[in-house]
């Protein structure tokens, strides 16, 4: 979360932690799936979601 914050903090208008259970987490931008641990069954890789996040605002 630090990582998404420094890099795209001034593109940001809100962030929303939702808390949930069992250790799940999607990461959604402008309601689009970008990463889901349930999907992949598994944590993501260190910087892998800023990568992913980077990928979908250069479009």
């Amino acid at each position: 979360m630090v990582e998404i914050l420094a890099e795209f903090e001034a593109q940001l208008e809100a962030v929303r932690l939702l808390p949930t259970t069992g250790g799940v987490y999607e990461v959604t931008l402008d309601g689009a799936l970008v990463y889901s641990k349930l999907a992949t069954g598994r944590h993501a890789e260190a910087g892998e979601v800023l990568e992913l996040l980077r990928g979908k605002l250069r479009h």
